[in-house]
């Protein structure tokens, strides 16, 4: 522990995936509103024009974790890349920074804190980390034996140096541009627009395709909340998705909506902060929904609920089949997704609405 003084030139750590990045910004803003400081994080390709846009974050610097990859296994490419990773790592110390705070807790990370150079290196005890991590740290902070969310776990990490009261609120910033972008699409909607608006988000990246919910069943509860609730349906969706939800579509009885292409995950968050109620599984942009306020229904499968869990006010529909927990992603049975039935997300989501009207 060291005593806190202004103008920390502090360094962040939390390279990816983009929804571990989204649970990380509540701790980073509490960080800037407590401690007046110089912010700079270091975060893979995905979430960098993101990071840029959010105020509390004063430099953005990438880490081209693929193209250095690339470049390792290739005998013509292996020594221009080794000193591209020289280089960046002598920047990286003539920022002199005071304070790395390391949320990732992989390999990777240690080594960038470590040749950071800054002499506060804080990170997660050696139980709450991987690969080592922690042997890179020279603050350790341990987290509590029960189980707790993605957010807390960051916003704990923070008492490393010296932040034990934290407010927990979080403030998502959108740029004017995305909102005007936004805008111009509800405008076309038809109006007026029946309430409740409801977003779906049947998606997830291609790499965690076993926390998909059925397509299928997606459509039959949009088809009930259009019909029953009468609510208006918007589907949103990211890269290789369209397809995936257009079919959903032509599979509808009701009229639902198609989100328009977002270039950026603020102009999504626009959207759905126009939305009265979120529905999707555990991904990104359920946690970017929950962070601009609006009730999410979230529908768990295989991952953990508590660890998991959304910032706000949220209902979570899942089913224990005994064998959930886990992170098999080759799975193809999907027990635990096919034991959710279309009423039990339905009436989630009724009693979501129930509440906040």
């Amino acid at each position: 522990m060291f005593p806190l003084m202004k103008e920390k030139r502090i360094l962040v750590l939390r390279l990816s995936a983009v929804g571990d990045v989204i649970r990380t910004l509540p701790a980073v803003q509490a960080l800037k509103q407590q401690l007046p400081s110089s912010i700079t994080w270091i975060v893979e390709e995905p979430s960098k024009t993101f990071l840029e846009s959010q105020p509390e974050i004063d430099e953005v610097i990438l880490f081209p974790r693929k193209r250095w990859v690339k470049g390792i296994r290739s005998i013509r490419k292996v020594k221009k890349t080794i000193l591209e990773m020289i280089r960046f790592i002598l920047n990286l110390r003539k920022k002199k920074f005071d304070i790395v705070l390391d949320f990732h807790g992989i390999l990777k990370s240690g080594l960038l804190s470590f040749f950071s150079g800054a002499p506060q290196r804080v990170g997660f005890g050696r139980r709450w980390s991987k690969e080592g991590n922690f042997l890179f740290s020279n603050i350790r902070v341990n987290l509590p034996e029960e189980r707790i969310n993605r957010y807390q776990r960051n916003l704990i990490l923070l008492n490393g140096i010296g932040l034990n009261k934290i407010d927990q609120s979080y403030q998502f910033h959108i740029p004017q541009e995305d909102r005007v972008y936004v805008d111009s699409f509800f405008s076309q909607l038809p109006k007026p627009i029946r309430k409740p608006l409801i977003a779906i988000h049947p998606g997830s990246s291609p790499k965690t395709v076993y926390k998909r919910w059925m397509p299928e069943r997606y459509g039959e509860l949009a088809d009930r909340l259009i019909r029953e609730l009468k609510a208006t349906v918007l589907f949103t969706w990211g890269p290789e998705e369209l397809e995936g939800i257009k079919e959903i579509q032509s599979k509808m009885k009701e009229l639902s909506f198609l989100a328009p292409r977002t270039e950026s995950l603020t102009q999504l968050a626009e959207i759905y902060r126009r939305c009265d109620l979120y529905i999707g599984g555990d991904t990104g942009p359920t946690h970017i929904a929950s962070l601009v306020k609006v009730p999410v229904v979230v529908i768990f499968g295989p991952t953990d609920p508590m660890i998991n869990e959304p910032f706000g006010f949220h209902k979570k529909v899942r089913k224990d089949v005994g064998c959930n927990p886990c992170r098999n992603r080759s799975c193809n049975k999907l027990t635990c997704l096919k034991a959710i039935e279309v009423e039990d997300v339905f009436n989630g989501v009724k009693e979501i609405l129930w509440t906040t009207i």
